[in-house]
């Protein structure tokens, strides 16, 4: 099927100006489609040819200025049309199809006690599968609707949706909408549990489905604190206000992402509805994602991109203004440390493989909207957000704030560019910020930054920086020492601030007092760039890494450890034995969760070998055992307790406890069994072989949720067994029942670690039959299987043999081939990391 270039959408966006849409859905026609109209009403700046973009299941009638057009002539995803200069209305008759995939209007119904939800993700390129549109983000236009629904339904739009006509016809009626471009357009329905309330004179909500009702309720007070707190602080600093009707923040089922921004109507995957007990860090991350999202209103919503090549014009910003707003309005303002171990380590490793880009690329590498797909990763969002920072860091914050609102108010519901916003902020600074952006923005990889550090006299030391890479960097040089008669810890001297030149070169500094026992680079995390110690300060880390002072300076060093294990400077083992001694000593979660996720997920299952694997998962029980018996009496460390119970049970290589916990309902230490620590448990027994269907089907029958099917997906998957192995493989990838949620958990179930030999032989089915289902159910499948279902445990120089060969004589889908790639290249560094045996 067609997509559209950029080369297209210029050629339309110079022909057409868009005035409005009126859309009718009717989405009382059964559980396979639903009937679309749309009427656009447009001009042509002159005769040309274009076409507009749908993917109905059956394209009924079209007409344009009441001519009928062809449906035969639909090709692909695309209706031509001839114009003539002038005004032009164009209405499009579909029935489309639901999805069960998270695109377009997915459709759910609740197994826990059958109620039926729909809702529309029309991002990027899939409101074609909606309604008919002019699909490209500068192509904004005003927005009417219509749903008929089942009259016990509920219907939410970007706008404020009020039923018409006796409530039995379902009919309802959503206010015009203000300019906005096509992927922005969203609707939801069904019998959704609503919580109402208003806040500076506008309708504020919160829905999610029926069943999720209580878990909603108890946090309710939380969500609707913080979207209030962050609505005002954004206010505080944006002196356009929100441009919209209404916020309404819908938890919706099986959803792709983390959530999405619609105006006036966010989605959210309503795993954040919170069913089983979570750390505070988890809080704290709920919290991030809606004050990213509030940010979108402006950096997205009222300001959009021009085309794809400027995504990080979206989705850095929220992310940074996500981060910072949420520390500044909430009692989360730590928030900068989980960025730094859980969301800035996922740009660093996006910025080391052969997929890695600019924060903004170049116009030509994305020439189409496929490509653009591909930039939505650790790089537009964590990398381009540790840019902003570094930018406000250098720029102050001040002069930010006052190019950020230049901007908004030149291009308030319009578009804009990398250059439209550089000079915005350039109007406002007497900083060079093109040649920033050119350096920052521009390139790709990761700097290093390395210290040498040596005595030079016996008042004085010499830090040599040696920087191999091309950014100019603002950053702090945390000091410090043993502290007198308690040399497990670590007194500051007051940090030194530099600006390193534009690299590669090393910069020099001579500073007063004797040598600190530790230097830290980036101490604050205030810049991009990987960090190393030297050997004096790394062996002092060893032993005094827990006597940090802050949090985020612990977290620092530790991004720094994972990342020497990751490029073979340090053994696997000795982060191991690093967080053996210090984890049980740590009171941040964030930082407790990223360590364990990283030992658990990379060290065990990827560094090690199959020999050396029993060693470091008993090394990785026995530290959760520490942490758990250390805070067994402590009020306030909750969120440790099950951070640490989490990786225990994972960890476990030995059946026996994990069934009593199953029977008391509690682990000791930890905290009570609820179904999502039941589910885990029971996961890793079916995986240990010591679970049956039976047990499966009664843990289900306890928990008949969306999220216990989920559950049971995965413990069936992990059963050791060949005939259960195969029937999840013919579930994944034969049959095409399966939601991107039950996928997921079904290929996350998969792959043991423990059952190698078992599973190996699947390692030739994986290639071709990814491809396939790729090929047949799209973008987010394919992005499911190139993540969840590709063979992780098999580290084998044939897995990776027949993946090369995969890329060079197969023909993956734009979004198969990048995920491969990436896959790829993890399992080529963990190759190497096993066969690296140097210390620092």
């Amino acid at each position: 099927m067609p997509v559209l270039t950029r080369d297209e959408a210029q050629t339309r966006a110079r022909l057409l100006d868009v005035h409005r849409y009126r859309i009718d859905l009717d989405l009382t026609r059964g559980d396979e489609h639903f009937a679309s109209t749309t009427v656009i009403r447009f001009t042509a700046r002159e005769a040309g040819r274009t076409f507009v973009e749908l993917k109905p299941a059956t394209l009924r009638r079209a007409t344009l200025d009441g001519t009928p057009l062809d449906p035969a002539t639909l090709h692909g995803n695309r209706l031509p049309l001839t114009l003539t200069a002038g005004e032009h209305e164009l209405r499009v008759e579909a029935d489309m199809r639901y999805s069960r995939t998270g695109e377009g209007m997915h459709r759910f119904t609740d197994p826990a006690d059958g109620r039926t939800y729909l809702y529309t993700q029309t991002f990027l390129d899939d409101v074609q599968r909606v309604f008919a549109a002019f699909d490209q983000p500068d192509l904004k236009a005003l927005f009417d609707a219509t749903v008929t629904a089942p009259p016990e339904w509920t219907v939410l739009g970007n706008a404020i949706a009020t039923r018409t006509g006796p409530p039995e016809d379902g009919r309802w009626q959503l206010a015009t909408t203000k300019p906005l471009s096509t992927y922005f357009v969203a609707f939801a329905a069904g019998p959704w549990h609503s919580i109402r309330t208003e806040h500076a004179g506008l309708p504020f909500a919160l829905h999610c489905r029926q069943s999720l009702a209580p878990h909603l309720d108890t946090d309710a007070h939380e969500i609707l604190d913080i979207t209030r707190r962050c609505f005002d602080r954004f206010h505080e600093i944006f002196d356009e206000p929100y441009p919209f009707d209404s916020y309404d923040q819908a938890f919706v089922p099986e959803f792709n992402a983390g959530a999405m921004e619609n105006p006036g109507l966010v989605t959210f995957r309503d795993e954040y509805v919170f069913r089983s007990a979570v750390t505070d860090t988890e809080r704290m991350s709920r919290g991030t994602t809606i004050a990213h999202e509030m940010a979108h209103m402006w950096f997205g919503d009222l300001v959009t991109l021009q085309w794809w090549d400027d995504i990080w014009l979206n989705e850095s910003f929220a992310e940074y203004m996500g981060v910072q707003i949420l520390a500044e309005a909430t009692r989360f303002d730590d928030t900068w440390t989980d960025f730094a171990i859980a969301r800035k380590t996922w740009g660093y490793d996006a910025d080391q493989r052969p997929s890695t880009h600019p924060v903004a690329p170049a116009p030509h590498d994305v020439h189409d909207t496929a490509s653009a797909l591909l930039n939505f990763d650790g790089i537009s969002y964590a990398k381009g957000a540790s840019a902003l920072r570094q930018l406000v860091t250098w720029l102050g914050e001040k002069d930010f704030l006052t190019g950020i609102n230049d901007h908004f108010a030149r291009h308030r519901f319009g578009n804009a560019t990398l250059a439209d916003f550089i000079d915005s902020l350039a109007r406002n600074t007497d900083r060079d910020v093109h040649a920033w952006a050119a350096t920052w923005l521009r390139t790709s990889g990761a700097d290093t930054l390395t210290p040498t550090v040596t005595d030079d006299g016996p008042d004085r030391w010499r830090l040599d920086l040696h920087h191999d890479g091309t950014r100019p960097h603002h950053l702090a040089i945390g000091l410090y020492d043993r502290t007198p008669g308690d040399p497990r810890t670590l007194t500051p001297r007051e940090p030194h601030t530099t600006d390193l030149p534009t690299g590669p070169g090393t910069h020099s500094l001579t500073l007063p007092g004797p040598r600190p026992d530790l230097v830290l680079l980036n101490d604050g995390d205030l810049t991009y760039a990987k960090v190393r110690l030297d050997p004096g300060s790394w062996h002092t880390a060893l032993t005094t890494l827990s006597g940090l002072p802050e949090p985020l300076s612990r977290a620092v060093l530790w991004n720094a450890a994972r990342d020497m294990v990751r490029d073979g400077e340090l053994h696997p083992h000795a982060y191991l034995d690093a967080a053996r001694t210090h984890l049980p000593h740590e009171n941040d979660i964030a930082v407790v969760q990223g360590v364990l996720a990283f030992a658990r997920t990379h060290i065990t299952d990827r560094y090690s070998t199959p020999t050396d694997r029993p060693h470091a998962l008993t090394t990785l029980t026995e530290l959760c055992h520490d942490l758990l018996d250390r805070t067994r009496h402590t009020t306030g460390t909750e969120g440790l307790r099950l951070a640490a119970a989490r990786t225990l049970i994972d960890s476990a290589t030995t059946p026996t406890t994990l069934h009593d916990w199953l029977r008391t309902g509690t682990a000791p230490g930890g905290p009570a069994l609820d179904p999502e620590l039941r589910w885990r448990i029971l996961t890793r027994l079916a995986a240990l072989g010591a679970a049956t269907p039976h047990d499966i089907d009664t843990e289900l029958a306890r928990d008949p949720s969306a999220t216990g099917q989920e559950g049971a997906a995965r413990c069936r998957a992990a059963l050791p067994d060949p005939a259960a192995k195969e029937t999840a493989w013919h579930a994944m990838y034969t049959g095409d029942h399966l939601s991107n949620y039950l996928f997921t958990a079904t290929a996350q179930g998969f792959w043991q670690p423990g059952q190698l030999d078992l599973v190996r032989p699947y390692r030739d089915r994986y290639y071709p039959d990814a491809i396939a289902l790729a090929t047949r159910r799209g973008p987010a499948l394919a992005a499911a299987a190139g993540t969840h279902g590709f063979p992780h445990p098999l580290v084998e120089e044939e897995t990776l043999r027949r993946g090369q060969d995969c890329l060079r004589d197969a023909d993956p889908t734009p979004t198969l081939r990048r995920k491969l790639t990436d896959q790829l290249d993890d399992l080529r560094r963990a190759l190497a990391v096993r066969t690296a045996r140097t210390q620092p």
